[in-house]
């Protein structure tokens, strides 16, 4: 699932945070590296590609709620969850027939399918490495996360182009392909720290909503915001027969723009359906509904965390989720 684009996250601005991302890359690059520079070529492709690292940065975040510095097992532990989440997109490439990925050329269009399912297999075989190396509870968390993930990917596969597809589907979909790992992420965070129960079941609510809150004004942004905006095809998801909330709030009115939706859609779409499609859910009450539960989820993360001492880290979680919920592109 991709970032968002064109907010600053609280969490990147935290103080020496420029130097926990450093440390970040640094970990990420060096858990990829084998004695095999054709694999290491392969495995590091995405890593080099960028991003914002947002998994180990919260894990980082929530090592530091009481006002310490983060240590390198929060790192670690943060980077088997990115690397978990690149081996997912990894593969997400192959089954798409992706040919781009953050501006670059996708693993499986420049070296096949084979090679980018395998260089996904070994992201994850070294993020379960990591999670081993930490103790076996941090080690079964991540192999459940893996487990959320691949029910997320199947909630999402055997509903495409159903435009009847269910709320709870979507929802498992999303906690599993996306929130369950921020949720990991915190947890593993608080527990290499030594934070209390209390404490480590706080932050794992807290990186659930936060998750679902990235996932849903996700969606939201595919249907309201321009190509340009997104650097890709607005309604992506529909075309590739994904219908996410805003979609199915919309399909859920009863009424002729509802059905007129859900006879373009159940297949796929040509540009002028496209266009259509878009205008439809761009102008019905399907997105501000799905703002609606973003709204919720954004209250969930600030509860989780509304008890913890006040601390820079604090302040970042508490204001993370609001902030990426007002990035959400709604039309006037």
């Amino acid at each position: 699932m991709s970032e968002p684009q064109n907010i600053t996250s609280p969490l990147l601005v935290l103080p020496a945070m420029d130097v926990d991302r450093k440390r970040i890359e640094k970990a990420m690059h060096e858990s990829v590296h084998t004695p095999d520079s054709y694999l290491n070529e392969i495995a590091s492709h995405l890593i080099v590609a960028g991003g914002k690292r947002l998994r180990p940065v919260l894990a980082v975040a929530a090592a530091q709620i009481n006002g310490v510095v983060a240590s390198e097992d929060a790192v670690r532990g943060g980077v088997s969850c990115e690397l978990v989440h690149l081996g997912s997109l990894y593969h997400d490439d192959v089954m798409d027939e992706a040919d781009t990925r953050r501006g670059v050329e996708t693993v499986n269009a420049k070296w096949g399918n084979l090679q980018a399912i395998l260089a996904g297999d070994f992201l994850l075989s070294r993020a379960s490495e990591i999670a081993a190396s930490l103790g076996t509870e941090v080690a079964g968390l991540l192999a459940r996360t893996i487990g959320w993930l691949c029910e997320g990917q199947i909630a999402e596969l055997r509903h495409t182009y159903d435009v009847s597809r269910p709320e709870p589907s979507y929802f498992t979909s999303i906690h599993g392909k996306t929130a369950s790992l921020y949720g990991t992420a915190a947890r593993i965070g608080g527990i290499v720290a030594g934070h209390d129960r209390v404490t480590i079941d706080a932050l794992t609510d807290f990186g659930n909503a936060y998750g679902m809150v990235f996932q849903i004004v996700d969606d939201i942004l595919d249907v309201t915001a321009t190509d340009e905006q997104l650097g890709k095809p607005a309604g992506h998801d529909m075309v590739e027969g994904v219908y996410t909330l805003p979609v199915l709030r919309t399909l859920a009115t009863n009424s002729t723009a509802a059905d007129e939706l859900a006879d373009l859609l159940g297949s796929p779409l040509d540009d002028a359906q496209q266009q259509r499609a878009l205008t439809i859910v761009r102008s019905n009450e399907g997105v501000a509904s799905a703002m609606a539960t973003a709204r919720e989820y954004v209250q969930r993360a600030e509860d989780a965390v509304a008890g913890f001492a006040d601390t820079p880290a604090t302040e970042a979680l508490r204001t993370a989720s609001r902030v990426l919920l007002d990035s959400a592109v709604v039309p006037a």
